[in-house]
Parts: C-alpha cells; structure tokens; sequence
C-alpha cells in the first residue's frame, strides 16, 4: 500500500512539473505522508491532500484542478469538493482562488501546508527580515557550486591512455623477469577549477550580500573558493567562511570593518589583481564578482582591471541583482564599463534565481 501511494505521489507531482508547477521530490514526499496519515479512501480526500502539500500560491490551484481532472477523470469538479458554504474552510496557512456561483463572483479561502522557507523563496533578498533568511540556510544546503574541471598535472592509470607509463611498466615486468608484458597507460587527472568570490558590501548591496555570503557557507564550499569583501577596501574572508554557518556571517561582519560603506570596485579589483590575482589566484579560475556596478570613482580605471582580470581568468560572472528589473540596460557607469568583460550577467536576487548563478559557474 505505502509504495503504491509513493508511485502516485511521484507520477502525479511528475505530471504538475510538466504543467509549471515546481514540484520536487519533497512536496511529493509530503502528499504520500498526507495521503497515509488520512487514510485517503475517497477521491476528495486525495483532492484535499494534494491541494495542502503540492502548491504554494493561489495561481497553481487552477493548474493543480486541471492535471487533476485529467488524472482522475472528466466527472472531477474541485467545487463539488470545496464547498460554497462560508464555514468550509480551513484557517491554517489560508489563501483565495476566484470561482463564480450564479453568476456572482466569490472567494473561496484554501489551505496550503507549502513551508514558510518555499513562500520565502520567490521574494527578493531585500525584503527578507535577518530572521527570515536564517530560515532559508536548511534550502540553501542543497545548492552546491561546481566549476568546470581542467587537466592538473597529476595522472591517473588508464587502460586507453595515449601515454605509456615507463616506471609502472617497468616496475610491473620484473613480475615477469623484466619482459614488460602489458604497457601500462596513463591519462592527465582532472580537478575542479578554482573558485573565486569578490563580494560588494556596501550600504546598497548589504541585504544580497549576506545572501550570497550565507549561499557560500550553506553550500560547504564544494568548489573550495577564495571569498573576498570589498566597499572601501578589500578584506580576504576565505578563512572565516570555512568555520561554523551559524557564526560565519557575525565574523563576516567583524572582519570587514567597510560593512555598508561606499564602493570603489575598480580600486579594489586593482588591489585584488596585484596582489592576489596576477600572482596566480585568478589564472584559470572562475570569477564571481557580486556587485550592482554603483563605482562612486571614474568607471574607466574599473574597465581597465576588469580587462586584466578577463584575461587571467576562465570565466567571469557578474551577480547583480538590478539586471531582475524589467527594461533593465546596461547604460551608464560601473556595469556599462564591465558588461564587455563578463562571459555571464545574472541576478540572483531571491532563492529560486539561484539555478541561472549555479550554471553560469558551472
């Protein structure tokens, strides 16, 4: 009975996906969980579990109605199963969906169980209280930032290499009184790029910036990256970051004493380039520069570094959270001066934005 119900939770969260709706492995989990703790024998008991644990928001009933019907049969109605009667409704986590009745226009409240960390999701970072991002740590665990691999010089064996491994070969014959029965091959390893993180703090970046910041500590630094600080100055906080995530934001803080400062971006790529990058920091790597371009100096020493740094670097991607507004250009000051320079632009302004930063470093 439980893997039977497990089989339709995850068919019918497979059939919303198709029809938008983001349905994970986790929602789905829930309705088979609701569905058990129910003991759905009825088809509007199934109805009412799959409207509490598979959407979030009013405009995914409609969605959630249709695949519905087209699962369970043309003779579904989802009126039939909410009711008209105003006391027929539920009070936890409520939302409104329009319907009509006589040709008259009403609101029918609808319960949703969708967690307060997925509702957060879909708003922007700078509308989130300091308390309200700490709920979305548990989410961001699941990211993980993956750069692209290079040949290292280290080599592995390998049956179909190109290349004869002489001292295996020859350590292997004396198995065979020095005649090298079987070549030994080997081919070049390959390890994970380099991950590079220059972070603006400044007072207009201060609400993404501990987002960001949070998404590297939450992910575990799965591709090793060296974390920067910058406004008036930059600070190296790769160290602090790899500690404990409940206190690395706190050190964070205590660590770049320019928290909520101006920005000099071009001064403080120069910094990072003479004295990190050109050294060997920044060859190969992918460079993350999180920043919505407000150069308080000339933008023209700011295009001058981000022409270094494009030519040390694998790839650079721009985090700024104002390309999500709509009829966003690229026109005036610091972004106008680094738009050229950058193989990648996104907005990672809230949670479900992440995926576009993810595959742009990866």
């Amino acid at each position: 009975m439980v893997s039977d119900l497990a089989v339709l939770a995850a068919r019918f969260g497979e059939a919303l996906r198709r029809e938008g709706v983001a349905v994970g492995a986790d929602r789905s989990a829930r309705f088979a969980q609701a569905l058990v703790a129910v003991d759905a024998q009825r088809i509007r008991e199934v109805y009412w579990c799959a409207l509490a644990t598979l959407v979030s928001t009013s405009d995914e009933v409609a969605v959630l109605d249709r695949v519905f019907e087209a699962v369970f049969g043309d003779g579904f109605d989802p009126a039939d199963f909410r009711g008209d009667r105003p006391d027929e409704t539920l009070t936890a986590g409520q939302f409104t969906a329009g319907g009509t009745t006589a040709g008259k226009e009403r609101e029918v409240p609808l319960a949703t169980l969708g967690s307060a960390a997925e509702r957060l999701a879909s708003r922007d970072f700078t509308d989130l209280e300091p308390g309200e991002l700490e709920q979305l740590r548990e989410l961001m665990r699941r990211f993980r930032l993956a750069t692209p691999t290079r040949r290292s010089r280290r080599k592995r064996a390998a049956a179909g290499g190109r290349r004869v491994d002489m001292r295996e070969t020859l350590r292997r014959a004396r198995r065979s009184g020095g005649e090298p029965a079987v070549l030994r091959r080997w081919v070049p390893r390959e390890k994970p790029r380099r991950l590079v993180v220059l972070c603006d703090i400044s007072g207009s970046m201060e609400a993404h910036a501990r987002a960001m910041l949070q998404l590297l500590v939450s992910a575990n630094l799965g591709a090793k990256a060296e974390v920067f600080t910058f406004a008036t100055r930059l600070t190296r906080l790769t160290r602090v970051l790899a500690h404990d995530p409940a206190a690395a934001m706190r050190r964070a803080g205590t660590e770049a004493p320019d928290w909520s400062g101006g920005t000099r971006i071009g001064a403080a790529l120069r910094e990072f380039l003479d004295t990190f990058g050109a050294r060997g920091m920044a060859r190969g790597a992918v460079v993350v520069i999180i920043s919505d371009g407000w150069e308080t100096g000339d933008p023209a020493p700011l295009a001058a570094q981000m022409a270094r740094l494009s030519r040390l670097a694998f790839r650079v991607v721009w985090v700024n959270p104002r390309t999500a507004q709509p009829g966003y250009r690229p026109l005036v000051g610091g972004m106008a001066a680094v738009w050229p320079y950058c193989d990648a632009v996104v907005s990672a302004h809230r949670l479900d934005a992440l995926d576009a930063l993810l595959d742009a470093v990866g």
